[in-house]
């Protein structure tokens, strides 16, 4: 809802969005889709909806420019190498800078994703596009 005061610019008080109405977009790693439902483009910082089909992997080890935060809606993801395992209703909280992955999902999944600032310090060989990395 937008409120105005006469001679001022508009502000913006609250959104809702359905994210079921939203389409999924692929990115350019195979099986990996995201809905973005917000973004600041002056930090970076971000929230999305993150489908990864059965099978689909974060090929690599890697660490983010910023804190990563996941919460399981379904599904089944490992982080292979340490074996931590997200599950429907797991938090997951990976710290700017901490080495993590790779990983597999065991199903699909569905994670919504939050970063505080931006994802990457410089985009994954995994991506072809920095779309996909931001």
């Amino acid at each position: 809802m937008s409120t105005q005061t006469p001679g001022a610019k508009p502000t913006l008080d609250e959104v809702l969005m359905q994210s079921n109405e939203l389409p999924w977009r692929p990115k350019s790693l195979q099986g990996v889709c995201e809905k973005m439902l917000w973004r600041d483009e002056a930090t970076g910082a971000s929230i999305a909806l993150i489908k990864f089909a059965k099978g689909a992997s974060i090929p690599e080890p890697h660490l983010h420019a910023s804190n990563q935060f996941m919460f399981c809606l379904q599904g089944k993801y490992e982080y292979t190498k340490t074996g931590v395992m997200l599950i429907a209703g797991s938090f997951y909280w990976n710290p700017k800078g901490n080495v993590h992955g790779p990983t597999l999902a065991h199903e699909e999944t569905i994670v919504v994703e939050v970063y505080d600032g931006p994802h990457y310090p410089q985009r994954p060989s995994w991506y072809d596009n920095d779309e996909d990395a931001r």
